[in-house]
């Protein structure tokens, strides 16, 4: 709550039309306030809790997203796991999210464009290779978790499938996921988007 109240005043005085007397009429923002307050609770999990702040504050900006939905996305931010995130986070922009951990697969993308590999590549090699080897019984229920709430656009089945490399680095997210990920991504004026 500390670190919350911290970010909205510097919003207030980053944002003109910004005031924190008008957040108290807000009914969304109160509700918010209290059900993110709730989850995090029971959490100990730093990204759960950034997601939870980061909702609040996009909220109390006025977020052009409907308010059932982000009160449902509340709910998925309690409901999943940090792997949860972390692998939405993946399949939002695969690119990005190499770049951002320092990895690439520009050598295996060279190499099958060249023909000098023969082994098939899969959507889960890729998976499998940005988290350091997860195996299958941890990542196809997360992938059938995020597939069945609308969040990717890749099932199980699809996950193992053979791909062209290019497909590798593909975005997997539906505009669903796109726009949970922007409802728990840090904004601050001038900066746009998921952390």
């Amino acid at each position: 709550m500390n670190a919350i109240a911290k970010r909205l005043m510097q919003l207030e005085k980053e944002i003109k039309e910004f005031k924190l007397e008008d957040l108290a009429k807000s009914e969304l923002f109160v509700t918010a306030v209290l059900h993110a307050s709730t989850v995090a609770l029971r959490t100990h999990q730093e990204e759960k809790l950034r997601a939870l702040q980061n909702a609040i504050i996009n909220v109390a900006r006025g977020i052009d997203i409907e308010e059932n939905l982000q009160l449902l996305f509340l709910n998925a931010v309690d409901d999943l796991t940090t792997l949860h995130l972390k692998i939405l986070k993946y399949f939002d922009d695969p690119r990005k999210w190499l770049e951002g951990h320092g990895k690439s697969f520009r050598t295996v993308i060279y190499l099958h464009e060249t023909g000098r590999s023969k082994t098939p590549l899969h959507v889960s090699w890729g998976l499998e290779n940005a988290f350091g080897e997860l195996q299958h019984a941890i990542y196809d229920p997360i992938v059938t978790d995020l597939y069945n709430r609308g969040l990717i656009n890749i099932d199980k089945t699809s996950l193992h499938a053979e791909i062209d490399p290019t497909d590798l680095l593909s975005s997997r997210t539906t505009r669903l996921g796109r726009q949970f990920l922007k409802y728990i991504g840090e904004w601050r004026p001038g900066i746009q988007g998921s952390t």
